[in-house]
């Protein structure tokens, strides 16, 4: 996100070419590559440098949003993929979870969107999961959260070790998309420090409530949200590529480099 909608985060590590994947606010927590890998591999065998990783993880993201019982909305396509990627521009751009609010609206306002929009997008904690040394802070020490609920995660999230232990963020309905994520907040239920912060200020307080009462003004204002996410600053014309995998850029990929990825794409999903 912090290049735009360009899948520069898809980029692997290589001697001389250093990606986002292994940037310490993406580490340990990025997942789904494989499934990328299959979609990628299949559509390059029908219609080879036609669609992008760019445009692939645009209606990933819309169709895993209504498979989980989310709204759907209208991906514009014809982006290209970056050449480029920067592991400090992640780390000094994106706000980590364990910091406080006001990083978080500043960060989303450079990029365009309002407060509203950004309130919205967090939306998103209502699917998908935390490590554990994203929240064992605020489950020993915080005030703001509900005892019975930090309770139950100290089970998984000791005071030392586990960091890598997985708790949903939204311990209510964690495979379902809907509005428990602002429910949850309502109750001292948020995982992150950043999620629970949102019912300290007025006007966020009023939309967290509005949407804990009407779900559909959420998932109507996610989709209008997702489609301007998708729309930031996308390569298109003959700006960047349309990588033939999206690990590699092409230039990287030899004929024999090609078929060693295909016979591990194989063997990993056979």
């Amino acid at each position: 996100m912090q290049q735009g909608c360009d899948a520069s985060i898809l980029l692997d590590d290589t001697a001389n070419f250093t990606g986002e994947k292994s940037a310490a606010s993406n580490a340990n927590s990025l997942r789904g590559f494989a499934v990328i890998d299959i979609i990628k591999s299949q559509l390059e065998d029908l219609c080879p440098g036609v669609v992008s990783c760019a445009d692939i993880l645009a209606v990933a993201a819309r169709d895993s949003i209504v498979a989980l019982g989310g709204p759907s909305w209208t991906v514009l396509l014809g982006r290209r993929d970056s050449t480029t990627a920067s592991p400090s521009a992640v780390d000094s751009n994106i706000p980590s979870p364990l910091r406080s609010l006001i990083p978080q609206l500043y960060f989303f306002t450079n990029k365009g969107f309002t407060a509203k929009e950004t309130i919205t997008l967090l939306g998103s904690h209502t699917i998908g999961q935390a490590r554990c040394t994203m929240f064992r802070t605020r489950i020993y020490n915080d005030t703001n959260i509900d005892s019975t609920f930090a309770t139950s995660l100290r089970q998984n999230c000791p005071t030392s070790g586990g960091d890598n232990n997985l708790a949903p963020l939204d311990t209510t309905s964690p495979t379902s998309f809907d509005n428990a994520y602002f429910k949850n907040l309502l109750n001292e239920k948020g995982l992150l420090l950043v999620d629970q912060q949102l019912v300290n200020e007025p006007t966020i307080y009023s939309q967290i409530t509005e949407y804990s009462n009407n779900e559909e003004a959420f998932r109507t204002d996610f989709a209008n949200a997702m489609v301007k996410m998708g729309n930031l600053s996308p390569l298109t014309g003959s700006n960047g590529q349309i990588r033939k995998n999206f690990r590699r850029l092409n230039e990287q990929i030899s004929p024999s480099t090609r078929n060693v990825m295909k016979c591990q794409l194989l063997y990993s999903f056979s």
